[in-house]
């Protein structure tokens, strides 16, 4: 965070400066962390549109540059796919002349599938679209849970037939005292701090330290001027940690979930396939997840 005093400079000009949220004080005025370079990965699938704009509005918020990247297989210039596939380039410069955003477009190697060749290592946020059955073979395989496990950069994962709407109003953290947990939280830390209501879910917290965990939460994000609310889910019963955030009230007028990427969980199931269909059905949100 920057803070600055509002005699030396006044709050108008300065956001056009800088691009950067504004959020009043008591003292004046505060600069809220904003991601700086955005990269949306782009492909010829009925859900690229929504995921792209998606991408150039949070772009706008945020003042940042936006990298379109091509993961389409060679499978993807066939068939059903194909008229969009050879038709991207175009399609997302024609959305960035229309939005007023910085652009850069790149052409991931199709012949090396690998996670180092899909530029996410020079990006603060990537955008990407849960898999599914009509993607595999037409998108690069590494995309995207082996780049969101590998690049060590948080990922924004969209459900799959996602219309685009805004997001971080309402939202809800999957928290534990974890590593993973506490890295997307910092991670999230430029959309939670615009948000209207952040509620933390905490699923069968300890009960020696439940109280002293979630209340040094509380006063860790205050002190970067994010409230929040506490919802612990302390009965834990038969239920995973997915299905019970999945029935918090907490969820119920959220826009996005913010949660770690454990290496093997039914969260991470969730977010890229394994989970039973009546579970899928229900990850209609978007997430943002790092690793």
């Amino acid at each position: 965070m920057w803070r600055f005093d509002p005699t030396q400079s006044a709050p108008g000009s300065l956001a056009v400066q800088c691009r950067m949220p504004l959020r009043r004080l008591k003292a004046g005025w505060e600069l809220v962390m904003s991601y700086k370079d955005i990269l949306v990965f782009l492909d010829g699938s009925t859900d690229n549109d929504a995921r792209m704009e998606f991408a150039f509005s949070l772009a706008r918020v945020h003042g940042a540059r936006l990298t379109g990247v091509d993961v389409d297989a060679a499978a993807a210039f066939e068939g059903e796919w194909a008229e969009r596939a050879k038709s991207l380039a175009e399609t997302f410069h024609v959305s960035a002349n229309r939005s007023d955003v910085r652009v850069r477009y790149k052409i991931a190697d199709r012949d090396a599938a690998g996670w180092k060749d899909f530029y996410a290592h020079y990006a603060d946020l990537l955008i990407a679209t849960q898999p599914n059955q009509e993607a595999f073979g037409r998108v690069l395989s590494g995309v995207p849970e082996q780049v969101l496990m590998s690049a060590g950069v948080p990922m924004i994962v969209l459900p799959q037939g996602w219309k685009p709407r805004p997001i971080g109003k309402e939202i809800v953290i999957a928290w534990s005292p974890s590593a993973q947990a506490t890295r997307v939280v910092h991670d999230a830390m430029p959309i939670l701090a615009s948000a209207q209501k952040v509620t933390a879910f905490a699923f069968d917290p300890p009960a020696d330290r439940e109280d002293a965990d979630l209340e040094m939460l509380r006063e860790h994000l205050l002190a970067h001027g994010v409230k929040i609310d506490i919802d612990k889910w302390s009965n834990a019963g038969d239920l995973s940690p997915i299905e019970a955030l999945f029935a918090s009230p907490a969820l119920e007028e959220a826009d996005l979930i913010v949660a770690g990427a454990y290496s093997h969980s039914r969260f991470r199931e969730a977010l890229f396939g394994g989970m039973t269909k009546s579970l899928l059905q229900q990850f209609s949100l978007p997430v943002l997840v790092s690793h």
